[in-house]
């Protein structure tokens, strides 16, 4: 996801009790919000929402998450905003009450094997392990509908493909680096595939149109499949 284009050169540093930041603005009413790593930008969205239900933030437009920044736009005085934002204490985001769905996959990937390999496990403990962790959407991006889904302990973390493929099927579960994602439409990409999915990520006549919206929780449920067709012919 590349971040918003920043307006002017203004720069100004804060420090949460919590979160080490750096404030930017962004046009007349936006802030941009930079911070260390995926856990702040998550704990800083959820506080965000929170207060926002809570009636307790200015109005804004949007709110919107990245892999390490946070936008806030619709602001009518952002600049007294990053101010305040220094005295916040933001915790560590709970996902308690979090909105969960279950996404029913295939493990059939063709690169199931090469992430056996890569994690030291057999494919079949890749399918457990994946599907066995608890995911969070932590941004959107890339294509309408895609999200970058978080859990992973960083050792099943994966490069991407030496060589991209030209074309990948709809609902392709695939990993890359620390995330997981599942493919909305058919696209190129360089992700390890996993699996594929039926769910619709993305449907405009839908609210919200996005399936996976940041903050959401995803599990992956293994649909019945033979792993090594092969074998039984």
């Amino acid at each position: 996801m590349t971040a918003p284009t920043t307006a002017g050169t203004r720069t100004q540093p804060a420090e949460s009790p919590c979160l080490r930041m750096r404030t930017l603005p962004v046009g007349d009413h936006g802030l941009l919000v930079e911070l260390d790593s995926g856990e702040a930008v998550e704990a800083l969205h959820a506080e965000l929402l929170r207060r926002a239900a809570a009636g307790r933030l200015p109005a804004t437009r949007e709110i919107v998450p990245a892999a390490r920044t946070v936008l806030i736009d619709g602001l009518a005085e952002p600049e007294r905003f990053a101010a305040e934002l220094t005295g916040w204490d933001i915790p560590p985001a709970a996902r308690s009450g979090a909105r969960t769905l279950e996404v029913p996959v295939r493990y059939d990937g063709p690169d199931l094997a090469d992430v056996a390999e890569l994690w030291g496990v057999t494919p079949e403990e890749v399918v457990r392990i994946h599907s066995g962790t608890e995911f969070r959407v932590a941004f959107c991006g890339f294509a309408p509908g895609f999200g970058y889904l978080t859990g992973l302990p960083e050792r099943y973390h994966v490069p991407r493909r030496a060589t991209p493929r030209t074309r990948l099927p709809v609902g392709s579960v695939a990993l890359a680096g620390p995330y997981t994602g599942v493919y909305p439409r058919s696209s190129p990409g360089g992700w390890q595939l996993l699996g594929t999915a039926d769910a619709v990520l993305w449907d405009a006549s839908r609210e919200p149109a996005a399936l996976f919206t940041p903050g959401t929780l995803v599990r992956f449920v293994p649909q019945p499949f033979d792993p090594h067709p092969e074998a039984t012919q």
